[in-house]
């Protein structure tokens, strides 16, 4: 495991500045539409009730039986296959193998709902955001990497020579190899990301007032 986190991290080096780029975007990203929706509170409150809706009776009402019932494991394993399946694969990686880069589309919408739902100028949101906002930058750290992984992919099969070989079919190939590289850090710190949010949820709860 320690070699392959290794050799992971050894692309992110390779690619420092998409990756710093993909950072000061995302966050950037956040910040500036949690300043926009205080100034427009219906949208968010629309949006908190939708989300709410999705949770207990919609297509992740699993997610949030397992919050709802205080079911720790459960809740861990929810969130982080609903992270990485569908967050992470389905939505960034899998669009971004048919259209080069697509998932980076799909990376500003995530940051954007993000800080219109997020935002602390929600008097409700305001003292929990204290503590989710460490959920937010893990999540979205696993999220960024996989964005990354959309940037190498689409770079390798593009202009294959950048990657070390030739011909946009190897250069195919080769990014697939190194996104499934990069997905050993997005796993990892969507783990540790869904572990952090449950006890943080689920104490938020039990001290609710």
């Amino acid at each position: 495991m320690r070699k392959l986190i290794l050799s992971a991290w050894g692309l992110v080096r390779e690619n420092w500045r998409a990756y710093a780029v993909l950072n000061i975007a995302y966050y950037g990203l956040v910040a500036v539409f949690m300043v926009y929706v205080a100034f427009h509170q219906a949208l968010q409150e629309e949006l908190l009730a939708q989300i709410g809706a999705a949770f207990m009776g919609g297509p992740l009402s699993f997610v949030g039986q397992a919050y709802s019932s205080a079911q720790v494991l459960p809740a861990i394993a929810a969130t982080f296959f609903v992270n990485l399946l569908l967050g992470s694969l389905a939505e960034i990686t899998l669009p971004s193998l048919i259209i080069p880069f697509s998932g980076l589309i799909m990376g500003v919408v995530r940051a954007v709902l993000w800080g219109l739902i997020l935002s602390p100028a929600n008097p409700g949101l305001r003292l929990a955001m204290i503590p989710h906002s460490l959920t937010l930058l893990l999540e979205g750290q696993g999220y960024i990497l996989a964005l990354l992984a959309v940037y190498v992919q689409g770079r390798a099969f593009l202009w294959p020579h950048t990657a070390g070989v030739e011909g946009h079919a190897r250069g195919y190939v080769e990014g697939l190899k190194r996104t499934g590289k990069l997905y050993v850090l997005v796993t990892l710190v969507l783990a540790v990301a869904a572990v952090y949010e449950v006890i943080e949820v689920l104490l938020l709860a039990r001290f609710a007032p």
